[in-house]
């Protein structure tokens, strides 16, 4: 399969939740944006994550990064993480200091996964986390982050300076 045609699984995708939004998308990430969605009055933090493509791995030359999913199973696995991931964070003991008023401690998430081709420099995912307080969006901000790399149905190629496209391998988004 040619590297622009798109498998009619891997389309675009949006699904709110309670505790923010999930996104896939061919389009460039706008992080600011992503941000932004996140700010509530209560907030006393926003913790991001922004993975970029880089320009190298294992010492070849990245050109840039190429992403598929399954989208239809994706986004819902998505959605469950940042529930899970909300959820057990308003139950945790990460902050024991914390005085909790409210059933939650995270406000709003929201999690952006690119598709298609990534050029060397922009972001491929997007998390943002807003609390209260610093160390609950921060461990949000890494749990999210580690499940989708673990379950989310996306799979990605890395293309190389000199070398022949046909052998560039969709793999795990690990």
């Amino acid at each position: 399969m040619s590297s622009t045609t798109i498998p009619s699984t891997s389309v675009d995708a949006r699904l709110d939740v309670p505790q923010g939004v999930c996104v896939l998308t061919h389009s460039k990430l706008n992080t600011e944006e992503i941000i932004d969605s996140v700010k509530d009055d209560g907030a006393g933090a926003i913790a991001t994550f922004i993975g970029t493509t880089r320009n190298s791995f294992k010492g070849k030359v990245v050109t840039r990064l190429e992403y598929q999913a399954y989208s239809k199973l994706a986004i819902k696995t998505m959605a469950s993480i940042v529930e899970r991931v909300s959820q057990s964070i308003s139950r945790s003991e990460h902050t024991p200091e914390v005085q909790r008023t409210d059933n939650s401690s995270l406000l709003r998430c929201s999690l952006y996964h690119r598709l298609g081709i990534v050029p060397v420099g922009e972001a491929s995912i997007v998390i943002a986390v807003s609390s209260p307080h610093r160390k609950e969006a921060f461990v949000a901000c890494e749990q999210i982050l580690e499940e989708v790399k673990q379950k989310v149905q996306v799979w990605k190629r890395e293309f190389y300076e000199g070398e022949p496209e046909s052998t560039a391998e969709w793999k795990e988004n690990r």
